[in-house]
């Protein structure tokens, strides 16, 4: 029980903290949204793999011919066990598109918007899209899913009502778009890795396929990288440690936990953000923005546990 509460804790620490690492670096341009998608890439797939090799080497990896034998090892080095060993390659070019898509939207929308207000659309896009994901698949919604899902539009809508008639509606309007669609796409790889026997693993060479679309991305905006130690810095925690760690956490928190009460506790992670953006980022806590949270959040709480009524009955 309490691996369960830790490990819980942390990991949604961690994910709430991946927003204000970003809006750190992209709100003072420490770093271009490009080469920071890039570097949280990379140096989340270094720790994962690193981690693949620790935690489980017996079952993502197998031993190469020259090496098979019947006789037992002695215990080797993680360097020496990266030479004796070939990985099989696990995970998809989709859910590594899909992975690709959510850092490089979630980083260019944090140019824009404050952590709090992005982790929120963030969070609500992907709750969205999985409940849009069961819809296509034929199953139908409870009365107090279709309850949920108006009131979170509702909340939406007066959240982004303010940006839609300020001086820069435009940009405003184009970063939460983005964040939408980081949230669909996260939404997307998620849905994609449920039946997954490795996460850990595939979520390593998901993010291997991520950088070599993120590589391409970099070409493209050759003319607009901008490099500052602070910047690469706040990238590689959060590849490394918020974003590889973080998730490796996350999927021992969910061996104790019911998929309803995993979805339930993701409802923190927009409110701890929010907090983490006051503290170090000096952004305010509105009254509009809290009143939003409320909604968003109470209409997907209402959605959530009504869609767990429903399949007890």
């Amino acid at each position: 029980m309490y691996k369960t509460l830790i490990t819980t804790i942390l990991a949604l620490m961690a994910f709430a903290a991946n927003s204000v690492l970003a809006r750190l670096a992209l709100a003072e341009s420490a770093i271009d949204p490009a080469s920071f998608t890039f570097i949280r890439l990379l140096s989340g797939a270094v720790i994962l793999f690193i981690l693949v090799l620790i935690i489980r080497p017996k079952l993502p990896i197998r031993p190469t011919a020259a090496k098979t034998t019947n006789k037992p090892r002695p215990k080797t080095s993680l360097y020496e066990m990266a030479l004796n060993f070939e990985f099989e390659v696990k995970g998809s070019w989709m859910s590594g598109l899909m992975l690709f898509l959510y850092a490089a939207c979630f980083s260019f929308a944090y140019v824009n918007l404050d952590t709090a207000t992005g982790a929120l659309v963030l969070f609500a896009a992907v709750q969205i899209s999985m409940i849009a994901s069961s819809l296509l698949a034929g199953n139908r919604l409870h009365i107090s899913e279709w309850s949920g899902i108006i009131l979170a539009f509702l909340g939406f809508v007066y959240l982004i009502y303010p940006d839609l008639n300020a001086s820069n509606a435009n940009a405003n309007l184009f970063s939460l778009l983005l964040m939408m669609l980081a949230g669909v796409a996260w939404g997307i790889y998620s849905i994609r890795g449920r039946s997954s026997a490795e996460p850990l693993t595939d979520t390593a060479f998901n993010f291997l396929r991520a950088i070599s679309f993120a590589g391409v991305l970099i070409i493209f905006n050759l003319t607009n990288l901008q490099l500052s130690n602070d910047g690469v810095l706040y990238a590689v925690i959060s590849g490394a440690i918020t974003s590889g760690i973080g998730y490796a956490i996350w999927y021992v928190a969910l061996r104790g936990l019911a998929l309803t009460a995993a979805a339930v506790v993701q409802l923190s992670v927009p409110v701890v953000a929010a907090f983490g953006g006051l503290v170090f980022v000096d952004e305010t806590i509105t009254v509009r923005l809290m009143t939003a949270a409320l909604l968003i959040l109470g209409g997907i709480f209402i959605t959530i546990v009504g869609r767990h009524l429903a399949h007890k009955h």
